[in-house]
């Protein structure tokens, strides 16, 4: 049967094809073996037909192959291998001209069954093709598209680098430019404290001389009152004139509250000028020292008080705090930003301007310990709150919700570095028509200092 299956097929199409051609009976004996195989393998026809093939070719993997032909013969359907699965089924070891460098081929098979005329399955025919062209170009694909991937990853690591890099230069700016203008407030106050400091001074010196003086005149006054019982009448007459004409009895009260009201107005002149030097710190714009925050937080309102008081009530709760170390001048900016911010938060209630005066800002203070020792401060308003959609979004730079030319939106995101620069963190809390709690806290002292 073996033989004349041979003389069948000598000769035939199977010997002209460029790829691998054997079949297989049920025993594994080898029916088919073409010129191909013959060449590929360096094992004539004459050493291997009849034979069982895994006695010829002891290398192939039997358990696995005589499963897959067996499957073959079961079910009487195709069935294949991949190189990619499987890199091949014979190792052909002779140098091949297309691909001399490589010792094995890389090959796809297909198993089919060969079927009698009564349909009954006698053997599996199996190609082999050479995939080894088709391997090298995948696997340079494969290389290069690692090539494009790791480009791509480093391209994105530069592109991340980058975007952080100008951030972090857009929040530079920034600092750049709020340092800029303190030193020029700084400066401003230095010639106005220089200018106003010496006469509010000497006033004020005065004032104190003339109180007394005012004091000592009405004592007099008073003495000789009391004497003009004892005097004649022409003198007596004389005396209640000049009374009535300089309403004596209205000079006594009013004389003290005029002079006590003046030297308030002086006082309130000194204090705003110290508050705007304290608050500008030009002689330590980037000096870290431990600060009383409340002086930071008065000096700041003493500057902004014209802008809060006709939006909104200014209430102080504040706790018992120790020095904080940081920027004094860049702390003042922060709460300048967020007293500002919920003045004009309070002022657009209704949404629209609302000078009444119904807002409400209350600024806390107090202390923590978690995680570390820490201090904190809050500046809460009852203004129109901060929509849900844009909560996670106010603390971006030039992002604002106010009409074009009503505000940059930098100041919350000069803010926000601020706060990240002094290793402190800064949270919010808000609800439409409710209002809105900014609370910053930072430590007491500055890490690895």
């Amino acid at each position: 049967m073996i033989q004349k299956t041979l003389i069948s097929l000598e000769g035939t199409v199977t010997d002209r094809v460029d790829l691998g051609i054997f079949a297989v009976d049920r025993d594994m004996r080898v029916t088919l073996w073409n010129r191909f195989m013959q060449y590929h393998s360096g094992v004539s026809s004459e050493q291997v037909l009849g034979n069982r093939l895994f006695e010829v070719f002891p290398e192939l993997p039997e358990k696995w192959l005589t499963k897959k032909l067996e499957s073959v013969f079961l079910l009487g359907t195709f069935s294949f291998m991949s190189w990619e699965h499987r890199p091949y089924l014979f190792r052909f070891s002779h140098s091949r001209p297309i691909t001399s460098s490589i010792d094995a081929m890389r090959q796809n098979c297909t198993f089919f069954p060969v079927a009698e005329a009564d349909g009954k399955i006698s053997s599996v025919c199996v190609t082999v093709t050479d995939a080894t062209d088709i391997c090298l170009a995948q696997n340079e694909l494969k290389r290069r598209e690692q090539l494009v991937q790791q480009a791509l990853a480093e391209l994105t690591l530069r592109n991340q680098e980058l975007s952080a890099l100008n951030e972090e230069l857009a929040q530079a700016h920034q600092q750049l430019l709020q340092s800029e203008k303190l030193a020029a407030i700084g400066q401003l106050a230095a010639g106005v404290a220089h200018e106003i400091n010496n006469p509010v001074g000497f006033v004020l010196s005065n004032l104190g001389t003339l109180t007394q003086y005012t004091t000592e005149l009405l004592e007099v006054i008073g003495a000789y009152g009391e004497l003009e019982s004892q005097a004649t009448d022409a003198t007596h007459d004389q005396l209640m004139a000049c009374r009535k004409q300089a309403d004596l009895d209205y000079l006594r009260e009013d004389a003290p509250v005029l002079l006590r009201e003046s030297k308030d107005g002086l006082v309130r002149v000194r204090d705003i000028v110290l508050g705007l030097r304290n608050f500008s710190r030009i002689d330590s714009t980037n000096l870290w020292e431990i600060t009383d925050l409340h002086q930071c937080i008065e000096s700041t309102l003493n500057i902004i008080n014209n802008e809060v008081k006709y939006r909104a009530e200014l209430i102080r709760e504040y706790g018992e705090l120790p020095g904080v170390e940081c920027i004094a001048s860049q702390i003042n900016q922060v709460v300048l930003n967020l007293v500002i911010n919920a003045a004009q938060a309070c002022s657009d209630v209704n949404g629209k301007e609302d000078r009444t005066g119904i807002g409400r800002i209350v600024i806390r203070t107090g202390t923590s310990s978690d995680p570390v020792a820490s201090v904190w401060f809050e500046v809460e308003d009852s203004g129109c709150g901060i929509p849900a959609e844009t909560l996670s979004r106010i603390f971006e730079p030039f992002f604002t919700t106010k009409p074009i030319g009503q505000g940059t939106g930098l100041g919350l995101s000069v803010t926000y570095g601020i706060v990240n620069a002094h290793h402190g963190r800064i949270e919010v809390d808000s609800e439409v028509g409710r209002g809105t709690c900014f609370r910053v806290t930072l430590p007491r002292t500055q890490p690895g200092k």
